[in-house]
């Protein structure tokens, strides 16, 4: 986290940095041309104006009298240099009333000599001292013979502009370390978050599967802490089903093999020589064996649903055909327990493409727990109902029926509920699966004291064309 927290602080600081320079940079020109151009206006206009009042009123001077004239005309007031030269750029007089001769070659006076207004800014070549100067050509009887220039000092004005300017730096730099500053705090809102995120998934991994990302902010870090909060309370509910499915299945197995275990020991040291007891023990021995087996292959079913491999191979067959042979199959339990087992079916057939041993298991599944919830003297009933393409089975019985609370959670993987006669709390929700599988609905409903209703809904297979839905016609599909 602290690689983020470093970008995001340096990004934002780079690109504040960029735009303080960039706007350093505007504000330097602006200030420069302002002071500059100021400067040099008002330097031009009192030179052209000037010089203009020399050339009109002096017409008749030549070039040393006109610059006596010039040094008698002088405002007391002007602060520039004037000097005039001749048109080799030498100066024969200045302000100050002092014959230098010295040579002044610069772009202005060069200009002025062709007969055109000069500007020069920069460095003087005889003082090294940065100057604006403006030249003008002098003339006599219409003929340039001469130069007026007015010189500046600008070092006032750079001092002006660097002062501003170093202003104008210290408060960017101000205002860059305080960016740097919000950035940091704008970082530690962002980063600290996912850091919490971090700590709470460290935890999880490490098997605290109680941990929780605190929400701090309505945002997407926000919503990410709802998000990981919920899988981790989903985790932590799968967990513990998974422990008690453990622990539940651990117990599953544990009895038959006890009984195998015992039966088996007591057969041998019997020695096989009563007849009723061999009997018994290997009656209960094949009983035992046939629960393991079932056991075994509900968790090879869940496997199969889990990984996604559970192969359907339908084909078209009539559903009453299963409900028979169920009715068959559970008859003797139902005269062992007194129940009265009913069976309604209607008489047109019941055409359905299925897969006939997943639908028998999924009946198999659906009549045991009926049979095993329902007590002595109860009802049983299987009803089939078909309309329009929808096939319906119920399967109800009169039993203890399922409690409230576990009602939404009976075809969930690994829930056992409250009934201290459940199983493995796989059954159901491989029905519910293989159901799916057929584009079926499985629905429960129950009253506690009264019974359980469970409704399978199937598509009906269309007919086929020169056929009147014939139950022995298979059309075999994976």
């Amino acid at each position: 986290m602290k690689g983020i927290k470093s970008r995001l602080v340096l990004y934002f600081g780079m690109i504040l940095l960029l735009i303080v320079l960039l706007l350093e940079g505007l504000f330097y020109w602006a200030v420069h041309t302002y002071y500059f151009g100021t400067a040099t206006e008002a330097l031009e206009t009192r030179s052209t104006t000037f010089t203009n009042f020399i050339n009109k009123y002096a017409t008749g001077y030549r070039l040393k009298d006109k610059a006596r004239y010039i040094l008698e005309n002088i405002s007391s007031q002007e602060y520039a240099k004037i000097e005039v030269l001749d048109l080799n750029g030498k100066v024969i007089l200045n302000s100050y009333g002092f014959q230098t001769g010295e040579l002044i070659q610069t772009s202005d006076v060069t200009d002025a000599i062709r007969g055109q207004k000069g500007l020069f800014v920069g460095r003087s070549p005889q003082s090294r001292e940065r100057v604006i100067a403006i030249s003008n050509p002098l003339t006599f009887a219409s003929e340039y013979v001469g130069v007026l220039r007015y010189t500046i000092s600008a070092e006032p004005l750079y001092q002006a502009v660097n002062r501003i300017a170093l202003y104008g730096l210290s408060v960017g730099a101000g205002v860059v370390l305080l960016a740097f500053a919000l950035s940091l705090l704008m970082a530690k809102r962002i980063v600290d978050p996912i850091e919490e995120l971090t700590n709470a998934a460290k935890q999880m991994a490490e098997g605290n599967f109680t941990a929780r990302a605190p929400k701090r902010y309505d945002d997407e870090v926000g919503t990410l802490a709802d998000t990981f909060n919920y899988m981790a309370a989903e985790i932590g509910k799968n967990e513990k089903l998974k422990n008690d499915f453990i622990s539940s299945v651990s117990h599953e197995l544990r009895t038959p093999l006890t009984s195998i275990k015992g039966w088996g020991e007591t057969l041998i040291s019997g020695g096989l020589e009563e007849p009723e007891e061999t009997m018994l023990g290997l009656e209960v021995i094949s009983k035992e064996t046939d629960r393991l087996i079932g056991l075994v292959e509900e968790l090879l079913d869940f496997s199969k649903f889990q990984s996604g491999e559970m192969k359907l191979s339908r084909e078209r067959m009539d559903l009453r055909e299963i409900l028979d042979d169920m009715h068959v199959q559970f008859a003797i339990r139902s005269q062992e327990k007194q129940i009265d087992f009913q069976l309604d079916l209607p008489a047109s057939p019941l055409i359905v493409m299925g897969d006939p041993n997943r639908l028998k298991q999924v009946f198999v599944n659906l009549l045991d727990n009926a049979f095993k919830f329902t007590p002595k003297g109860g009802t049983i009933c299987v009803a089939a109902t078909a309309s329009e393409d929808r096939l319906t089975v119920t399967v109800t019985d009169s039993g203890e029926g399922i409690h409230p609370n576990d009602l939404p959670h009976v075809t969930e993987k690994f829930f056992k509920g409250t009934s201290k006669l459940s199983g493995s709390g796989l059954g159901l929700a491989i029905c519910k699966e293989i159901i799916q599988l057929h584009t079926g609905r499985f629905l429960v409903s129950s009253e506690q004291g009264r019974g359980t209703s469970i409704m399978v809904d199937l598509p009906l297979a269309p007919p086929l064309a020169g056929l009147a839905g014939s139950a022995s016609t298979v059309e075999r599909t994976e």
